[in-house]
């Protein structure tokens, strides 16, 4: 009987092997969303050979997470990249965006949840929707939420972002017929456990049609709502 010889891997087109990283070029056709590159824990000569990567397979580069500084430096070397500081996100596009459709709101309790917020709402215009954001309007002040009504039931998905004890998204869920994904974040003091607080809060509503994402994930938040919104 002849031995059987193993076999040999073969390269596939849907997949670029960088070494230290493995990319998923078929995710953008797959689920209309490319690989996107979380940005901690990367140096930033792996950020770029990453982006140039994509690029080449004709998709855009874009990245999560990325602090201003390490920013300057994947700048100098993609001067075509744009930095969205607040979101902390860097962008390298070289294909249309989708084109934008329906609405999505991004609602946050307080200035200091706005990166978070900013982080999803970002997400969500790139994937194609349209964004309205409601900023500051949180429960210590509930008149500021109620004068924004009209554009929250406009909506065909909401995001609501809130930190201490993450009462937000249950009250806008009770104001609107509409799915809302809630996003707790870290800000607020010792007994906010690091977001726990607002996580648990929030997987308790008392209102239905709440769905939560972990804490500080606004990128999973926007990339959701913008599924939602296009389907």
């Amino acid at each position: 009987m002849k031995p059987r010889t193993a076999k040999r891997d073969t390269p596939s087109s849907d997949a670029a092997d960088l070494g230290f990283a493995h990319l998923d070029l078929d995710r953008q056709r797959r689920r209309g969303l490319a690989e996107v590159v979380y940005a901690p824990g990367k140096s930033p000569e792996q950020i770029v050979a990453i982006v140039k990567r994509l690029n080449e397979a004709g998709q855009n580069g874009w990245v999560t997470r990325l602090a201003p500084g390490v920013a300057e430096q994947i700048l100098a070397a993609l001067p075509d990249a744009v930095y969205h500081a607040t979101a902390r996100m860097l962008t390298c596009d070289i294909a249309p965006l989708p084109r934008k459709r329906g609405r999505v709101a991004v609602v946050c309790a307080g200035t200091t949840d706005i990166p978070v917020a900013e982080e999803a709402a970002l997400t969500a215009e790139r994937l194609g929707s349209r964004v309205d954001r409601i900023y500051d309007v949180g429960v210590a002040g509930l008149h500021r939420l109620l004068g924004h009504t009209e554009t929250l039931r406009a909506a065909r998905v909401l995001i609501v972002v809130a930190g201490m004890e993450g009462a937000l998204p249950s009250v806008v869920a009770g104001l609107v017929d509409r799915p809302v994904i809630a996003v707790p974040t870290s800000v607020g003091y010792g007994a906010n456990l690091g977001g726990v607080t607002a996580l648990l809060a929030m997987l308790t509503s008392c209102a239905s049609g709440v769905t939560v994402v972990n804490i500080d994930n606004g990128f999973g938040a926007g990339v959701a709502a913008g599924m939602i919104n296009r389907g």
